[in-house]
């Protein structure tokens, strides 16, 4: 979804500055015979900006300026860190902040949501995955910084901030108040439901997301009144995280065989993950009271349910293709948002880094989940949406964004959606579901299907 001609009139054009390049380093780069002519037309460019630009600009501009420029034809999850930037992303990870709790990207110039999290002041003020926010406060932001964009959102808990949202299928962009409030950052959440069936929501996927889901797992036995019945596992406007513990939750369920791979051209980034590998876990400092939880199948025998959305991504898709491709859970819900690339965080000096798209990963199967994302084995519509036919239609994923790694089987969206028959078991509408006390259509339609339903027809184990 385009929303560029909304804003010709206003519309920021950004211009690229160049980066003031050493004669060393130009010497070097033709000594080299790499690109040594391109680097001349940089640094020509970078002497004539200095020199006849209407107002003076300091090095420093123009070098963060060719650095964002070049990072940005790379593609959109590709970026420069600093100082508050860095906090950021660090912060996201490993601790809690004062903010809105949204996951957002760039793109056409404007700040869309990929998914807001769950219970967060944006969450509970409407806003939706696929939204554009426009606007902070009434000032334009379209054509800006995505991190300048972030850093205004967040703030002191109690303070409250004004978002102009252009929503795809609405005719008019609509304000909405937003107070924000300390984001916890309490990645899993559970709740045991009628019949011992166990409902487990990933909200992101930060550190010991799989410890915690374990956890969940154990303590809902403890509920439950007798033998768990079935499970399932929300992903839903999950925008992703560490690729450790996805690989964590994933084995959390398996007891061998694959769980991703990964391919990338630097050393190191390509590799295979197997299940059950408990010298994974003690690389990467795991305690080893912790590596152990992840050996065998915690919950061997009780049949699983994954739900996913267009909101579902990155390390949601690992662990949903996982579960899918070993048979071990049913995935049901929408197609997800495909985002099947890895970034990696690479130091530059002490205050500095760059977020840089390092690798490709895989499913078991071998499929690339880039731009096609994981098709559901069952296709749910969240009929507890009354916007489901407008978000439906305007849906965006990974292949809607500008730059996006190109899947190599060049799978397009039309043939990745070619069921259009409408599903005799999804006609009611919002109205009527709230009237029968059904607020969540997509998790009310996997309990129902757990309950009625074999174990086997539903784990699909071999």
């Amino acid at each position: 979804m385009k929303i560029a001609p909304l804003f010709r009139n206003t519309a920021l054009v950004a211009l690229g500055a160049a980066l003031a390049t050493t004669g060393t380093v130009f010497a070097q780069s033709q000594s080299r015979g790499q690109a040594g002519p391109e680097f001349s037309k940089l640094f020509a460019t970078y002497q004539r900006v200095k020199a006849s630009y209407v107002e003076d600009v300091t090095d420093e501009q123009l070098v963060r300026g060719a650095i964002d420029g070049m990072l940005a034809s790379l593609d959109p999850h590709s970026g420069y860190l600093d100082g508050s930037d860095l906090q950021r992303r660090e912060t996201m990870i490993d601790g809690n902040y004062s903010g809105l709790g949204l996951s957002v990207v760039g793109e056409d110039g404007a700040v869309k949501i990929i998914a807001p999290f769950r219970g967060s002041p944006a969450d509970e003020a409407g806003l939706k995955a696929g939204d554009y926010i426009t606007h902070l406060d009434g000032d334009l932001i379209y054509g800006g910084d995505v991190d300048a964009a972030v850093a205004r959102m967040r703030g002191k808990a109690g303070t409250s901030i004004n978002l102009t949202v252009f929503r795809p299928g609405r005719d008019q962009p609509f304000d909405v108040d937003v107070t924000r409030g300390v984001i916890e950052l309490e990645p899993v959440k559970h709740e045991l439901m009628p019949g011992n069936i166990g409902h487990i929501m990933i909200n992101e996927f930060s550190a010991d997301v799989g410890a915690d889901v374990h956890k969940a797992w154990r303590a809902m036995q403890e509920e439950a009144t007798g033998r768990m019945s079935g499970l399932v596992l929300d992903l839903r406007s999950n925008p992703g995280g560490s690729l450790d513990e996805a690989v964590a939750l994933s084995d959390l369920f398996l007891e061998k065989g694959d769980i991703v791979a990964q391919k990338g051209r630097g050393w190191g980034e390509s590799f295979k993950v197997q299940a059950d590998d408990l010298d994974y876990y003690l690389d990467r400092r795991y305690p080893l009271e912790t590596a152990q939880i992840f050996m065998g199948d915690m919950a061997k025998g009780v049949p699983i349910i994954v739900l996913i959305d267009a909101g579902s991504a990155s390390a949601s898709e690992i662990v949903a293709g996982a579960l899918q491709d070993h048979r071990r859970a049913l995935v049901m819900g929408n197609r997800s948002f495909g985002k099947g690339s890895v970034q990696s965080l690479l130091p530059l000096g002490r205050d500095a880094a760059l977020k840089l798209t390092t690798a490709r990963y895989y499913t078991p199967s071998g499929k690339s989940v880039q731009e096609g994302g994981i098709a559901p084995d069952i296709k749910v519509p969240q009929l507890s949406d009354p916007d489901l036919a407008l978000r439906e239609k305007y849906a965006t994923r990974e292949s809607d964004l500008r730059g996006h790694l190109i899947n190599e089987l060049g799978l397009k969206d039309e043939e990745l959606e070619a069921d259009k028959i409408d599903d005799p078991r999804f006609q009611l509408t919002a109205e009527q579901l709230e009237e029968q006390g059904i607020e969540d259509f997509q998790l009310h339609y996997a309990l129902e299907t757990l309950r009625r339903t074999t174990k086997s027809s539903v784990a699909l184990l071999d």
